[in-house]
């Protein structure tokens, strides 16, 4: 019987995991084993992973903005990145990862749209990445490379991510949400909503409160958008052409694959 277990990376952080190495050998070598330890824990036989390449549609949106004219992930170092880095993209886009990236997404939107995809097809995948917002926004089964350890996010679950996440905002990318209002009055205010819509009532009713009617909705849906990473084939397509699933999978073996590290205690922010 044909093995339908899948995974899909993410391979952004694998980058920034190894960017800091001694050496490319070093670095390569470090993925390759990551990447090997992932296929063996999942019991899969096939993979297609995901980066980003250049400014993602959430700029556009950002560069929008009435009330806040930051640009998505102004809060971000700027500077040149490690010239491994470079050479490690290079590396995951050729033979035989052949990881692809998708214009106009960022490597989140394209695990999360290829993660229902593959299930629509018959396929089982494991979502393979240690960023929270793919981990808890994405229904399905992961695996946290960072810990080394399988996670499972049901769909209740990834819609209140999805609401705390609108009302609070993403620090790490530089999007705003409500003043003052952090996790845990979001974790309150929401506590009592049984689905989508009432968490979406009550987070909009939270921004009309602190902003007023019209900045209220219009910083509700501005900060939605930020955060919301798309999850179907229909929201990609209207990005970006998306190739079909079978043509980005590949079975061929890692290399540097002799020895086994444990990579669950590296630190990732």
């Amino acid at each position: 019987m044909e093995n339908k277990k899948i995974l899909l990376i993410d391979a952004d952080s694998l980058l920034y995991y190894e960017m800091n190495a001694k050496s490319l050998e070093e670095a390569t070598a470090n993925i390759d084993k990551r990447i090997d330890s992932m296929l063996k824990a999942a019991g899969a036989t096939s993979y297609a992973g995901f980066l980003t390449l250049g400014k993602c549609f959430r700029y556009n949106i950002g560069n929008k903005c009435v009330y806040d004219n930051a640009p998505y992930k102004y809060n971000r170092k700027g500077g040149v990145r490690p010239i491994i880095f470079y050479a490690l993209k290079e590396y995951l886009q050729q033979e035989p990862y052949s990881f692809i990236a998708l214009k106009g997404l960022e490597a989140d939107d394209a695990v999360g749209i290829y993660a229902q995809i593959a299930k629509d097809e018959g396929y089982t995948p494991t979502v393979c990445s240690p960023d929270k917002d793919v981990l808890l926004q994405i229904v399905g089964k992961h695996y946290n490379y960072q810990k080394a350890a399988f996670v499972t996010t049901s769909k209740v679950s990834a819609e209140k991510f999805l609401w705390k996440q609108t009302i609070t905002g993403d620090s790490t990318d530089g999007v705003p949400g409500i003043q003052g209002v952090g996790p845990k009055t979001a974790d309150k205010l929401l506590e009592t909503s049984n689905s989508s819509f009432e968490s979406a009532q009550i987070a909009v009713t939270e921004y009309i409160k602190k902003y007023g009617l019209r900045e209220g909705i219009t910083r509700f849906a501005e900060t939605f958008n930020l955060v919301y990473i798309l999850r179907s084939e229909d929201e990609g397509t209207r990005i970006t052409a998306l190739p079909h699933i079978s043509t980005l999978l590949t079975s061929k073996p890692i290399p540097n694959v002799e020895t086994s590290n444990d990579f669950s205690d590296t630190e990732w922010t």
